[in-house]
């Protein structure tokens, strides 16, 4: 059984943060191939004599005029993932940076908005009089990526429909690849893995007989992470500091 994985990158790293801590090193230096071979083998009663036999990284490169330092160390990841044979291609879609204008708002307990309202000492007056359904605006900068749900997406469904997988495994809980895994879900066994440790999206939920048949999930942990890093050095790459 031929087994293709298909990973957004991003998605990836930021359950990975939450996982491990954003200041704590030991689980950006991720063998993705290493993870996905792991993840295949815990399903071997599913999948008899699964093998990966390509893995699909779909990320896009970071703003080196922003953030010349993390632009430099996720090249490095990148170039490292190639030679280590951690991945075997990786398709990049944009990152993209823009101002935008919002209400400014803190979180609730729920991590929800909550519209910041006048209250002193900052107190918003018309004639005198204080305003306090004020809203407060705020114009931001924000860096955005773009593009690596639909490269996962596309990657997916043209592998599946040129029949070159016998099954697909997706790293993604991003719920904008509903349909096209409802789709590959009726055309071959497909194992979804959430990289956070919460509940899956529901719109990447579904049966496991549903279609073909043979599908599951899976969640990330903290260990996922850090028991399948690279060697410290890859060729003449090293692992950037801190990481």
């Amino acid at each position: 059984m031929w087994v293709y994985i298909w990973t957004d990158g991003y998605n990836l790293y930021y359950a990975g943060r939450r996982h491990c801590g954003r200041g704590k090193p030991g689980w950006r230096w991720l063998d993705i191939r290493s993870l996905a071979k792991v993840l295949v083998a815990e399903q071997s009663a599913l999948w008899p004599e699964a093998t990966v036999e390509r893995v699909v990284y779909c990320t896009a490169r970071m703003d080196g005029e922003s953030n010349p330092g993390g632009a430099l160390d996720q090249d490095i990841y990148i170039s490292a993932l190639l030679d280590h044979g951690a991945v075997d291609h990786v398709e990049f879609g944009a990152y993209i940076r823009k101002l935008v204008t919002r209400p400014l708002a803190t979180s609730n307990s729920r991590r929800r908005p909550v519209l910041v309202q006048p209250g002193w000492p900052i107190m918003v007056h018309d004639g005198g009089q204080p305003v306090v359904t004020a809203t407060f605006m705020a114009s931001v900068a924000t860096w955005e990526e773009k593009g690596s749900d639909v490269n996962v997406a596309s990657h997916l469904l043209v592998d599946v429909l040129d029949n070159v997988v016998d099954a697909a495994v997706v790293i993604s809980n991003d719920s904008d690849l509903r349909w096209p895994v409802q789709e590959a879900r009726r055309r071959v066994p497909v194992g979804t893995v959430n990289p956070g440790s919460g509940y899956t999206a529901g719109a990447l939920s579904g049966a496991p007989d549903a279609g073909v048949g043979g599908h599951w999930w899976r969640s990330l942990a903290a260990g996922d992470f850090t028991d399948h890093q690279m060697p410290h050095d890859v060729g003449r790459l090293a692992k950037p500091s801190g990481w």
